[in-house]
């Protein structure tokens, strides 16, 4: 059998799934698409739908609540993942060194990512709780806070306050992989570094950290996905208050295609965020491949 005939019958043997994919992604992804250009909404099906071709899509750049929740977004994602990554790559290199009990520690780094999303959030509404919360009282009684605060009731803080608790949720994803990626490094080339007098710094800036930047990227990637579309922890915690300050595009879509009622808008404001989305991973990727031929 030639291997022009083993390729015909791997894609032969591979077609039914592939149909079965197409049909679950594909026909969604089409079927939004066109729903984006009418003016169809999720009652009053008696009504006839009407294309209204880029209508949906002006109104929503031009929407003021459209273009504020963008630039929250943008906010949560940068500092999100640059959270993300720089205590995951610290972490990281915590558990790759030599020590008594790292195999229990790096069982425990995997219990926030067991925990469901809706979970933390809830737990981490009750550590902000203004009453009662862990968070007042432990900084109360350090001196740190004269006072309790309302962590998720000012406008000014809530947003932080949820990225910390989603970077707490998140961070092991980078931790793992970046971990994974240290492992390969031959340690040789540490060595070598150390006998030619280069100083830790210099090991990591030279060595560590451009052996583990290709794993990076794929986590940023995946990460940054992600934090766009971020709405589960945002509508436990705050629901997008106090003051709409931390309504993000994920929330306006939410808000536009199931409050409103408004399907077709509500899609055209779902294929922004991904639009979005793919600027953003393009956007990283590319600076961090510049970052590598440097």
């Amino acid at each position: 059998m030639t291997q022009q005939t083993d390729k015909k019958t791997a894609w032969w043997m591979l077609a039914p799934l592939l149909l079965i994919v197409l049909g679950a992604i594909g026909y969604p992804l089409i079927r939004t698409l066109l729903l984006s250009f009418t003016n169809a909404r999720l009652t009053g099906y008696s009504d006839p739908i009407q294309f209204v071709w880029l209508e949906n899509y002006w109104q929503a750049i031009t929407n003021s609540a459209f273009r504020e929740s963008a630039g929250r977004t943008t906010y949560f994602v940068l500092v999100n993942i640059g959270l993300e990554l720089l205590l995951g790559v610290l972490v990281a290199l915590l558990l790759n060194q030599a020590f008594r009990g790292r195999a229990i520690v790096r069982a425990l780094l995997i219990i926030p990512l067991a925990l469901p999303t809706v979970v933390s959030a809830i737990m981490w509404r009750w550590i902000y709780n203004p009453e009662f919360g862990v968070l007042n009282a432990l900084l109360t009684q350090l001196g740190l806070l004269g006072q309790y605060r309302s962590y998720l009731g000012e406008p000014d803080l809530a947003m932080n306050m949820i990225i910390l608790a989603d970077v707490w949720k998140n961070y092991p994803i980078v931790a793992l992989v970046a971990l994974s990626a240290l492992q390969l490094i031959p340690k040789e080339l540490f060595e070598a570094a150390a006998m030619d007098g280069a100083s830790a710094w210099t090991r990591f800036w030279r060595i560590t950290l451009p052996s583990i930047i290709p794993a990076l990227t794929v986590v940023i990637v995946l990460r940054t996905i992600e934090a766009v579309k971020v709405f589960d922890i945002i509508f436990v915690m705050t629901k997008g208050g106090p003051a709409s300050s931390t309504r993000t595009l994920s929330f306006e879509v939410y808000q536009e295609a199931f409050s409103s009622l408004k399907a077709g808008s509500g899609a055209a404001y779902s294929y922004l965020v991904v639009l979005i989305s793919a600027v953003l991973i393009f956007l990283y990727i590319w600076l961090l491949r510049r970052q590598e031929r440097q």
